[in-house]
């Protein structure tokens, strides 16, 4: 082996003088933090300076108003005043009371339009209709899309039969006709 692989010097694996010093980056960090902290107890002290100032400029209430300590609190009898729509005071019960109606529209059978006679029925009841009848397709470029009128004509033209005599009926085949 040669002398220059064994754990000698080695001129050319140094430490690099031009890299930054690892304290360097500590103070960055900690001073970093000292002022993010700062911050933050500067707009808190901002924040409870023009609360206390609002409360201390507050224009005198009108005394034919009932009193009441604090002005800001809203009982939850002066919610139910307010015109809707109002906040949600209980979000998770209010999805979920939604979220069930949703479900039972969805799997059961009603009216949509009584009238009209539009009823709503199932999902998986309908995607069995599809899948036994079909979708609706349009029909080619070029053609007129059938309508029930002219289907019901082409069926009364093929089965009307009093134009025909008895002369122009068709013979049937292997017998003697009418003579």
């Amino acid at each position: 082996m040669t002398e220059s692989l064994k754990h000698g010097h080695n001129p050319e694996l140094e430490f690099e003088k031009a890299d930054m010093h690892p304290a360097i980056v500590y103070v960055f960090l900690a001073s970093l933090a000292v002022a993010g902290a700062m911050v933050c107890f500067a707009v808190w002290g901002v924040y409870h300076f023009m609360d206390s100032y609002d409360k201390a400029h507050q224009p005198p209430q009108n005394p034919m108003t009932p009193t009441q300590a604090e002005t800001r609190v809203v009982t939850s009898e002066e919610i139910q005043q307010f015109s809707a729509p109002r906040l949600e005071t209980d979000e998770r019960s209010e999805i979920g009371r939604f979220r069930l109606e949703e479900e039972q529209r969805l799997h059961s059978y009603g009216w949509v339009d009584q009238p009209a006679g539009v009823v709503r029925i199932p999902i998986e009841r309908a995607m069995e209709l599809v899948a036994q009848r079909g979708l609706p397709t349009t029909p080619r470029a070029g053609e007129a899309p059938s309508s029930t009128v002219k289907v019901i004509n082409e069926a009364t033209e093929r089965s009307d039969t009093s134009a025909e005599t008895p002369q122009n009926k068709p013979q049937p085949q292997g017998g003697k006709g009418p003579q």
